[in-house]
């Protein structure tokens, strides 16, 4: 019985743009209904900032839990690259070869042949 592979979890881009669009979505319902009920629009943004940060950590728990796992992912595959970055430089660790260009872009100056037109 073959097994099927774990589900992939949105990256951190799609993660911290729909983080920002719940909370602009929620900022925008409180300043809505607030406006609704008569207060000016002004002042309904502005009670909606605040009264829409501390909301949000309630109703969005799961998805700041997720933002968070996305970060730590991206932090961790960072710093794994940076250390293979360093290796290299230090030459501990073997670089992989890059295929070089059939003809160079610039046919004065080719790694081969010095610049000759500086004489």
């Amino acid at each position: 019985m073959a097994t099927s592979p774990a589900p992939t979890r949105p990256g951190l881009g799609p993660t911290v743009a729909l983080y920002a669009l719940a909370r602009l979505a929620l900022l925008a319902v409180i300043a809505l209904v607030l406006v609704l009920a008569g207060v000016p629009v002004l002042v309904a943004v502005l009670v909606a900032l605040v009264v829409a940060l501390p909301l949000s950590m309630v109703l969005f728990r799961g998805l700041r839990a997720r933002l968070d796992e996305a970060l730590t992912v991206a932090r961790e595959r960072r710093s794994v690259e940076r250390e293979a970055l360093r290796a290299r430089l230090r030459g501990d660790e073997p670089h992989t070869t890059v295929k070089a260009d059939p003809e160079p872009a610039s046919a004065e100056a080719t790694p081969d042949q010095p610049d000759r037109g500086q004489d």
